[in-house]
Formats: structure tokens, C-alpha cells, sequence
């Protein structure tokens, strides 16, 4: 039965969405694809390659798109349905397998996996009639795509194969401050001490640890390798040595981050979603850098939450880091960027890291999964 709240839809509103037909599908969903609060998008049976990113724009398909920019563009199509390689560098344009018939008033909005975001594979959704990337409006029905850019290294993909996920609101979601106030001073979504402006509320500012455990070389992040092999995003236990350099943390507590280089760092402060909340990770105002910080966004209900306590636990958010144009020297507690919590239309059955295989539940620096 559907509930007329407003917020973040949990997962069982979801489930009633697929017996609904309001989110359908070429293959069967598989049950492990609805998070607590989103639900995972897998890739259809063939990539096209392109030459440029593009979004349709009003009352244009994303085929009629690319047929536009290139009329012979589906005799290039790969078959990805027994695994395909994709070339860093280079972008491609893959049907979901997932399609929607969202109501009037609900909205959708996609961001990748954290996996995704960890391996610098930019994802961005596009749909029919798209003028914007990510976000679907009131009531669409269609098609989904993904725009994939493999930016630090070459993947091998497969039909199935999930990179993104996409989240549903309805009405309003937005946190007013008295509710924000009380979260942080009961360190429900952060164990950080510092306090925060009331025009803020429901945006959690955080800063990057260069520091690790405080002692001079500790391990405090890793930058990409070059001309290293591909990576088969099925596969699990590379050796991070073959592809990532490690960087430890030096007396002054800095780092110059190089351009166009990858960097996977983490927060000072530990972070958490509390049950009856959904938090999205916002792109960072390059006002105060000229560097970019994170590719994955969603934090599910129950994130990083001490269950015992019902407060921020231990884990920390990993971040996604590439500079641009000129180097910039980033110091240990600089804000990086922010959290942007909501609210649920109520509290999911699951929460993420209970009853769940959670793969990043209690984080502190880790890198993708498909690293031992």
C-alpha cells in the first residue's frame, strides 16, 4: 500500500513501485538491487561508443540524440552480454535494463555506487527528453541511460552489471532547523564538535584527515597509477599496489594534489545517517579550490550509526578527489565539502550495515571492493 508522506521512498515503497509497475524491467529485478533507500540500475546489453557528452533536450530521445551526432552510430555498438572492455579516456552510452512510469508526484534522481566513484568512472543518468543529467521530473515514463566515462582505468563490464542507483522523492524533503539542531547536538550525524549556521540546516560541512592516525607516515590516502592493467568489475582481491600509489602523512600535514591526478582520501570527522534520514554527498563549490570532490553520493539510513548508542560510530566518508588546471595545496580539517540530509517518507525495513551485506559500513580509508 502506498503511503502518501512525503520524503525519500524506503525500500518498501519501492518493492510496491515494481509490483506496481511504476519501475519495470527487461530482465527481472533482483531482490539485493533495492537498497534501504534507492534502488541499484544495471546495465543493459550493448555500449555505444561516442564522441561526445550530450543530454537530448526537450522532446528529443537519447536515440535520436546520438543518431544526430553520428547516423552510423549503432553500426559501432558493443555486445556486452558476455563482457566487454571499456577504454579510459574514452565515453559510451549504455541502456538500462530498468525503465519507469513515475507518478505526478513523485521525482527520481541517480548518483553512482560508491564502487563506482572509487574506481573514477564518472556515471551520469540520462533519460528522454533530458535537459539535465541525473534527475528525472514529475511523472516520466521511458528509458534509461548511463553516460560512462572511465577516467583512471579501463573496465571490463557485463550485462547485470550495477553502477549507479537511483533515488525517489515525493513532495517536499527538506530538514527545517530546530530538527537539524537536535541531530547534531545529540552527535546523531557526526561526532564533529563544531557548530553550524542555522541557514545551514541538513547540510553537514566536512573536512579531509591528512593526518591518519597522527603519527608522521601514516597512511592517509592513494593516487591512481598509470598505464596499469584493466579492471574486471566482477572480479574481487587486485592488489591495490599494481594500481594505486600510496601516500603517507608528512609533518606538515598537506598535500599538493597534482592536476587531472586521482586521489582517494577521507574525512576527519566520522559521519552517519540516522534511520529516518537519506544523505547525498553535493559537489563542491570550487569558490574555495579548483578541485572537485566526490563521484559517489548516497549515504543510506543507518550509515555509520553506532547501534548501540544510536549516535555517529566510527566510520568515516571516503572522497573522491581530482584537481584541476593548476595544483592545489589541500591541508589536514580544510572543508571539503558537505552532506545534504533529508528526510524519509518513513523509516525503511532495512537499514544499510543491519541484515545487510554492507560493503562499507564502519569505513575508515578503503578503497573499491574489487581490491583486497
Amino acid at each position: 500500500m502506498r503511503s502518501g508522506k512525503q520524503g525519500i521512498l524506503p525500500c518498501q515503497a519501492i518493492f510496491c513501485m515494481l509490483k506496481d509497475g511504476a519501475i519495470q524491467a527487461i530482465q527481472p529485478v533482483d531482490a539485493q538491487q533495492v537498497q534501504p533507500a534507492s534502488i541499484d540500475l544495471r546495465l543493459g546489453q550493448y555500449a555505444y561508443p561516442v564522441n561526445t557528452s550530450f543530454l537530448p533536450g526537450s522532446g528529443v530521445s537519447v536515440l535520436e540524440k546520438m543518431r544526430q551526432i553520428d547516423a552510423h552510430f549503432d553500426k559501432f555498438r558493443i555486445d556486452i552480454t558476455g563482457g566487454a572492455v571499456l577504454e579510459k579516456g574514452r565515453v559510451y552510452v549504455i541502456p538500462l535494463l530498468e525503465f519507469l512510469a513515475l507518478a505526478d508526484d513523485t521525482t527520481a534522481f541517480a548518483n553512482p555506487k560508491s564502487s563506482t566513484g572509487r574506481l573514477d568512472i564518472l556515471t551520469r543518468l540520462i533519460a528522454d527528453g533530458s535537459t539535465i543529467f541525473d534527475q528525472l521530473q514529475k511523472g516520466y515514463k521511458g528509458q534509461l541511460y548511463i553516460e560512462i566515462a572511465p577516467r583512471s582505468f579501463s573496465i571490463v563490464v557485463k550485462t547485470g552489471i550495477r553502477l549507479n542507483q537511483l533515488r525517489f522523492r515525493r513532495g517536499n524533503a527538506t530538514i527545517k532547523a530546530a530538527e537539524w539542531k537536535q541531530l547534531l547536538d545529540s552527535k546523531q550525524v557526526t561526532d564533529s564538535g563544531q557548530s553550524y549556521p542555522v541557514e545551514e540546516a541538513g547540510m553537514l560541512r566536512f573536512t579531509v584527515d591528512l593526518k591518519g592516525d597522527g603519527k608522521e607516515g601514516a597512511l592517509i590516502g592513494y593516487r591512481a597509477k598509470k598505464n596499469v592493467g584493466r579492471i574486471d568489475l566482477e572480479n574481487r582481491g587486485y592488489d591495490p599496489l599494481d594500481y594505486w600509489e600510496t601516500i603517507y602523512c608528512r609533518k606538515n600535514s598537506s598535500l599538493i594534489l597534482d592536476p587531472d591526478e586521482f586521489y582517494i582520501l577521507m574525512t576527519k570527522e566520522a559521519v552517519a545517517v540516522p534511520a529516518d534520514y537519506a544523505a547525498e554527498m553535493m559537489a563542491y563549490d570550487t569558490r574555495a579550490g579548483e578541485f572537485r570532490v566526490h563521484y559517489a553520493g548516497f549515504c543510506d539510513p543507518g550509515f555509520g550509526v553506532d547501534t548501540a548508542t544510536g549516535k555517529a560510530g566510527n566510520s568515516r566518508a571516503v572522497l573522491e578527489v581530482r584537481s584541476h588546471e593548476v595544483p592545489f595545496l589541500l591541508e589536514h580539517g580544510q572543508t571539503v565539502g558537505w552532506l545534504r540530509y533529508e528526510r524519509m517518507s518513513e523509516r525503511p525495513d532495512r537499514l544499510y550495515g543491519q541484515e545487510m551485506n554492507s560493503n562499507y559500513q564502519g569505513q575508515s580509508l578503503k578503497l573499491a571492493k574489487q581490491f583486497g
